[in-house]
């Protein structure tokens, strides 16, 4: 009769191990997928994104709306240059869009671009003096602190290929006096 009870409670101790082992596998899965998708984390690097992001803030970077979805006008997005490394501006213009810079202000197919409280003066047009027409998988980007941004008006950064954008920055972790969702 002992034997019996033993040859019961194995089966029982096999599925709680099991139980226990998938359990572990999916926590972890889910970890991994939350971190990738919501919390990777970046360091700003100087003031071009002024006044919305200031040098050495850390925020987190959510690449799952990128990778399910499209980036949208205003985004903050980080992407990677082209000669290495990533950097972060905002979305100024959509694939598809002709954007260019007339009398200091930003026109998208031929229309003054409402910002809000964005900023909106731009002194310095650069290649957007022209008609710049994006393609199909382009976006136009610019940094808040247009006197001090190196973006999509210069050559060095050009358009930004969909394939170069990692994802939208969302929430500002340090300082924490400032912590909060990114707008």
């Amino acid at each position: 009769m002992g034997f019996h009870l033993y040859e019961e409670r194995e089966p029982k101790r096999l599925y709680q191990t099991v139980n226990w082992i998938v359990d572990i596998i999916a926590m972890i899965a889910f970890a991994y997928f939350t971190v990738y998708s919501f919390g990777s984390r970046m360091e700003v690097s100087g003031g071009s994104m002024n006044p919305a992001l200031n040098s050495k803030d850390v925020v987190l970077i959510d690449r799952l709306s990128y990778d399910l979805g499209r980036p949208k006008r205003f985004d903050i997005a980080v992407f990677l240059r082209p000669e290495g490394g990533t950097n972060m501006k905002r979305i100024i213009g959509l694939p598809g869009e002709t954007v260019q810079i007339i009398e200091n202000r930003i026109y998208i197919n031929g229309e003054l671009l409402q910002t809000g409280e964005i900023p909106d003066i731009v002194t310095i047009a650069g290649v957007a003096e022209y008609p710049i027409e994006l393609g199909d998988d382009e976006y136009f980007l610019l940094g808040d602190n247009r006197e001090s941004s190196e973006d999509s008006r210069f050559a060095t950064v050009g358009n930004v290929k969909r394939e170069q954008l990692i994802g939208r920055v969302w929430f500002r972790f340090q300082p924490f006096s400032e912590m909060g969702l990114v707008q």
